[in-house]
This record gives C-alpha cells, sequence and structure tokens, in this order.
C-alpha cells in the first residue's frame, strides 16, 4: 500500500520529509481521505462523539471536501 508520504515523494521527485515541513510552513497540508476523515471526527465530533474513531457520514464528508478542494484548483 502506497501511503500519502510516498505518493508525495515519488511525485515531486524530492526527500518527503522536507517537502512537508516546507508545506506545513506554508500553510498547507497534504491530504488524503483517511487524514481528511480523522481531520473531520476531531474538529466536528470532538470527545462528545458517540464513536471514537471516523464513520461513514466522516468519511463521506472527507471525499466531498477533497473533492471540492481540487475542483478549486482546476
Amino acid at each position: 500500500m502506497t501511503t500519502m508520504r510516498d505518493a508525495l515523494h515519488q511525485a515531486m521527485g524530492l526527500d518527503s520529509e522536507v517537502t512537508l515541513q516546507r508545506l506545513r510552513e506554508n500553510g498547507l497540508a497534504v491530504v488524503d481521505q483517511d487524514t481528511m476523515s480523522r481531520a473531520i471526527h476531531d474538529v466536528f465530533c470532538g470527545i462528545t462523539a458517540d464513536h471514537s474513531h471516523p464513520n461513514e457520514k466522516d468519511r463521506e464528508q472527507a471525499r466531498q471536501l477533497i473533492a471540492s478542494i481540487q475542483g478549486q484548483g482546476a
């Protein structure tokens, strides 16, 4: 399974740790459906959630957010 870091490294031909750090320093984030789902769960469900991990609603919201963000860059 290719990780997000592996994909970034392959796509940019650079050291992935250095590249990710530079992106973070400039206010950018590299996300995939899993990391976006966890972020949605952490922010919107929080500690009062009735589930401890992202559920299907969180994953669907992640898919929709990623699609929207990708469309904004077009």
